[in-house]
């Protein structure tokens, strides 16, 4: 279904969501000419509340998968597997997608061997793959956290985890020189958001902004489309 119009704004709004426990943290900005102003974060309790926003964003990076091999026998998908190359040791945080297979089934068995980090967030997984068209794709971008940084650092891999104390610092500094008032991510207080979800969002926001203006990075560099008709890529 295409979004809805509402009035016609001086500026636009691009975000970035990823999940965030059982809800959806969201990061947003507005965009006119050169400037870039982001907002106070929020939580949706669905990925589709943040798809019917109004006024509804210009473009969406979500950390999920979008575009999927249809089994495993098709073995992973060609963006996972080069943006591991691309951030060296760093590459481990790039999972691969869960399959049609497993997505029309609705929830993951032991022989579909997926790793910890997607069978917890396959309820939001699942949530992308119900609401995602190849419509949508104008507006909604699959990302991930690493490559927005990998973009920020000058198209280097980040030395350290965001797991560590050091590695939150690391990432909060690269935010801080490239993306103007990005404070108003890093710092808010959210119940249920940890610092590194904030961290996240705030560099997928400047990825969406790379996608509103057409300039953004694709992964791979020559479109390959999945069994639905959707676009297999993540961009930075």
């Amino acid at each position: 279904m295409a979004p809805r119009r509402g009035p016609e704004l001086p500026y636009s709004v691009v975000a970035a969501a990823t999940p965030a426990r059982t809800k959806w943290l969201v990061a947003s900005a507005k965009v006119q000419g050169g400037t870039f102003a982001p907002e106070q974060p929020k939580l949706y309790d669905t990925f589709l509340e943040v798809l019917d926003e109004r006024p509804s964003f210009s473009s969406v990076v979500v950390y999920a998968p979008i575009g999927y091999r249809d089994s495993r026998e098709h073995g992973g998908r060609t963006c996972d597997n080069e943006a591991r190359q691309m951030l060296g040791n760093r590459g481990s945080l790039v999972q691969n997608a869960p399959t049609l297979e497993v997505l029309r089934r609705g929830y993951a068995l032991p022989e579909d061997h997926l790793d910890a980090i997607t069978i917890q967030r396959m309820p939001a997984y699942l949530e992308v793959f119900k609401e995602m068209s190849p419509y949508r794709q104008r507006q909604v971008y699959e990302g991930n956290p690493e490559l927005s940084f990998y973009f920020l650092n000058e198209f280097t891999p980040l030395r350290l985890s965001k797991k560590t104390g050091e590695g939150r610092l690391e990432r909060m500094e690269i935010l801080t020189k490239r993306i103007p008032n990005i404070a108003t991510v890093l710092e808010a207080q959210i119940p249920g958001v940890s610092s590194r979800n904030l961290i996240d969002v705030a560099a997928m926001v400047a990825s969406a902004r790379r996608c509103f203006t057409k300039s953004a990075k694709r992964i791979p560099a020559d479109a390959e489309w999945d069994s639905e008709g959707l676009r297999t890529e993540i961009v930075y």
